[in-house]
């Protein structure tokens, strides 16, 4: 395969209109594209939702195991801190998936879900009153950004001082900067020690207090995949879920054949047509495996396009077809098989729970710029604003309760 046959998922260019690009992909590949997720970093991006759900479900052929692939690229790869492996369930398969998945499931199972709307709302009263006066803000600096991480940093039970160190470290991971690893695993490793010492109700206490004993090492990795997908997932669904309630006229009439529309039917069709983590789930062939007439190579990364998957023509019909994606979750966003996400409910709940904050407060909150000029961050795997202005009529100060 030429390199100028592959698609650059790391463009402008892509993340501009990425709908156009798969559908493009779909009529010259089929079911599996060439691409790359960075320069001289090829992987094959999977099209057809059949196809993913067959490949997520074959651990056996199909591993998550990146630790072959990653001796082949260089240690400042950009993609190297998303994709590298950590003894963590999302890296794991067999027994030890088994043994780190449990110890992450009972750590987040004890999330008490009827909690989620009085955490959410403890962190998110003080951002909107800090620019409601103002008449105008960026959802995504002011709001998304610090409210997903102050929710998970209380979840895991990370006190303030030891979370701004983890901000940073996040920060730094999402743009590439090999960096904000190190000063995630400094910052956590510390977050264990501290829980280890003085248990808390929390996630971190939970995994430190684990009877199948866990490694720091291991804790470290189930906490990397807590805040990792937690962190990009639900500030791009809150931003993209919100940019949907406010432009598009089925949501602002709150009508729909009839129906009233809420934030959980934004989600859902968010979920569905733009999920916030678009291209992930990345898996490694043991072997040179064909499917779907394409041979795949050896150890070379497979990525799952949750996004052109959940639209494949072949299931939806057109990925315009109106409103069946409204009140829909056969979608992919949350992965399928072994791997499926253990904190979906967790997420849905805060993602829903932080728009339904915002809009109480600045219910005629408009977007300050059109659709068309808002810029996407670059990346293969989100789906994610760059910033998201909008503008509103000045507020008063909510009360904290």
């Amino acid at each position: 395969m030429l390199a100028e046959d592959r698609y650059r998922l790391y463009t402008e260019k892509f993340v501009a209109d990425p709908h156009a690009a798969y559908e493009q992909m779909r009529r010259k590949f089929g079911t599996m594209a060439p691409v790359d997720l960075a320069p001289g970093v090829p992987a094959t991006l999977v099209l057809g939702h059949a196809t993913a759900v067959r490949i997520l479900n074959d651990p056996h052929h199909f591993p998550a195991d990146p630790r072959t692939w990653q001796e082949t690229i260089p240690q400042d790869c950009p993609v190297r801190p998303m994709m590298g492996y950590l003894p963590a369930a999302r890296n794991s398969d067999g027994t030890e998936h088994a043994r780190l998945r449990r110890a992450s499931v009972a750590g987040i199972e004890g999330i008490d879900l009827y909690t989620v709307d009085l955490l959410v709302a403890k962190h998110a009263v003080p951002l909107i009153n800090a620019f409601s006066e103002q008449g105008s803000a960026d959802v995504v600096s002011q709001y998304a950004f610090p409210l997903v991480l102050h929710v998970l940093n209380e979840m895991v039970g990370c006190p303030e001082e030891i979370g701004e160190r983890v901000a940073a470290g996040m920060a730094a991971r999402f743009e590439g900067d090999p960096g904000g690893m190190a000063i995630l695993k400094e910052t956590l490793m510390e977050l264990i020690t501290l829980k280890r010492s003085n248990p808390g109700n929390d996630v971190t206490s939970r995994l430190a207090q684990d009877s199948g004993a866990l490694t720091p090492v291991e804790i470290f990795a189930q906490l990397m995949s807590f805040y990792g997908a937690g962190f990009e997932a639900q500030r791009n669904l809150i931003t993209n879920a919100l940019l949907l309630l406010i432009t598009d006229d089925r949501f602002r009439s709150g009508q729909v054949l009839g129906r009233n529309l809420s934030t959980s039917d934004a989600i859902d069709e968010v979920l569905f047509n733009d999920p916030p983590m678009a291209n992930f789930c990345t898996t490694y062939p043991r072997q040179p495996i064909s499917i779907d007439g394409t041979w795949l190579p050896p150890h070379q990364p497979v990525v799952i396009s949750l996004a052109a998957c959940n639209n494949d023509p072949a299931i939806r019909g057109s990925r315009h077809g109106g409103d069946s994606s409204i009140g829909n979750r056969s979608h992919l966003a949350w992965s399928s098989g072994p791997h499926v996400c253990p904190a979906k409910n967790v997420a849905y709940a805060t993602v829903q729970s932080a728009i339904d904050q915002l809009l109480d407060a600045l219910p005629d909150l408009q977007l300050a710029i059109t659709p068309a000029e808002l810029v996407w961050r670059p990346g293969p795997f989100h789906r994610a604003m760059s910033e998201m202005p909008v503008r509103f009529p000045n507020t008063a100060p909510m009360a904290i309760v």
